[in-house]
């Protein structure tokens, strides 16, 4: 199941996972994106949002407004959905219009492989970025082990290239896949210090000892998170040319 997180408060862009895009929402527009490849549940705090996932047949579960993170939130879609404890759900975050369904798929087929292995807590993906795309702490970079395990995820330029010109960074993208019991076993952990420190909440996992499992792919699409951002991608996707 692939379950977006929609929450409708937002400091930097209130609102934003209704904002336009080509005559349709954007939660409906990245909800549209994956809906060829599992079965799509919103997860929101927002009546609003509830009766436009209806107008088009998508389906929606109303969430509490006090979750600290879309993880905590499909979470509890989770919990009111009684999904089984093998179940492969995926994170695609509302804010994700343009998400090409083939990074998605690759999560979901990966997050299937693993689905058995206890050590590895969830699943997700990364994109090759410049040197320069590197140095922008908006952008998550990470480092792996051969086979793909993640090292570590920093909003710091790692790995740090003292000896030569390195042009090959891995730039996270916030797509996550779970078993219902994996996420269960990650909401249950406390918050850890490195989470808190870098705000990123997939350091909770490593920080405990768990496995994240990532894949490489190919994607130009990028989340939404200013007005700013949603006049770049309108551009670049010919929305108002």
């Amino acid at each position: 199941m692939i379950i977006i997180p929609a929450r409708i408060g937002s400091s930097r862009f209130p609102n934003k996972v209704l904002a336009d895009i080509g005559g349709l929402p954007m939660v409906i527009r990245t909800a549209q994106a994956v809906a060829s490849i599992d079965r799509v549940t919103i997860a929101t705090d927002s009546q609003e949002v509830i009766d436009i996932a209806q107008h088009y047949g998508i389906d929606a579960i109303m969430t509490s407004s006090t979750h600290n993170s879309g993880t905590d939130r499909i979470f509890e879609a989770v919990q009111k959905l009684k999904l089984s404890d093998n179940e492969v759900i995926i994170n695609v975050q509302g804010d994700e219009p343009f998400i090409e369904k083939e990074v998605v798929q690759a999560v979901f087929d990966l997050t299937q492989s693993n689905r058995n292995n206890p050590f590895i807590i969830m699943n997700s993906c990364y994109k090759l970025i410049t040197n320069p795309e590197a140095d922008d702490p908006n952008i998550v970079k990470l480092v792996t082990t051969e086979h793909d395990i993640a090292l570590y995820f920093s909003r710091a330029k790692i790995p740090y290239p003292r000896d030569h010109h390195f042009n090959e960074y891995k730039g996270h993208i916030g797509i996550y896949g779970f078993t219902k019991k994996s996420l269960e076993t990650f909401c249950t952990l406390a918050p850890a210090p490195l989470e808190d420190i870098e705000k990123l909440e997939q350091l909770r996992a490593l920080y405990y000892g768990y496995k994240i499992a990532m894949v490489k792919v190919e994607t130009q699409s990028f989340g939404i998170d200013t007005p700013v951002d949603l006049e770049k991608a309108l551009y670049l996707y010919n929305f108002n040319k």
